[in-house]
């Protein structure tokens, strides 16, 4: 690169990857916008919710943290989740039990769940690429990796619309991507 020219943070897709590094560089970018919006809050904000709805940032934080390792482990391969999971008590559980949760905690949670499917989910698409079979399927169907990093996706598009709403309430942040200086404050 020469002098003066723009370094992309980290976030930022390849401009021509292929197909593997665009999908999981595109999950990676959500994972970053979600992060950003979830930043840098203490237990109130993370606790802060917006009109008739229960759901808190912290609740978001906790649930991504499980469906990350839920994804990259049984749904992936079949493998079993992380001992950090072994009190998981139910459906909706971590929405609610985060409001016991400190911020540090929580951030550690995500930021942990994220590395251990990051890393996970590389390595899938390395060994087999997105047309490997994944253990997610039903009626004896598998279906794909990209299925399995698709859904991911859109479970990350959801929420992270979820937690724009959460924070411009809690302090007005708005915006579509992080600031290109911007790294998350460590759990």
């Amino acid at each position: 690169m020469s002098a003066g020219e723009r370094v992309p943070p980290p976030w930022e897709p390849p401009l021509a990857g292929n197909d593997a590094e665009q999908l999981l560089a595109a999950l990676d970018r959500q994972r970053w916008t979600f992060r950003w919006k979830a930043d840098g809050l203490d237990a109130t904000g993370l606790r802060t919710t917006v009109g008739a709805s229960s759901l808190t940032i912290g609740g978001l934080l906790k649930h991504l943290a499980l469906v990350e390792d839920h994804y990259a482990t049984t749904r992936l391969d079949g493998s079993g989740m992380p001992e950090v999971w072994s009190t998981h008590d139910g459906e909706g559980w971590e929405f609610t039990s985060a409001a016991a949760d400190d911020a540090g905690s929580l951030y550690r949670l995500y930021d942990d769940a994220v590395e251990r499917a990051r890393t996970r989910l590389s390595a899938a698409a390395a060994s087999g690429g997105l047309d490997r079979p994944v253990e997610m399927g039903w009626g004896g169907e598998h279906a794909s990796l990209r299925r399995l990093v698709c859904d991911l996706l859109e479970e990350y598009g959801r929420h992270t619309g979820h937690a724009d709403l959460l924070r411009e309430a809690v302090d007005g942040r708005t915006g579509e991507d992080p600031p290109d200086d911007w790294r998350p404050t460590p759990g």
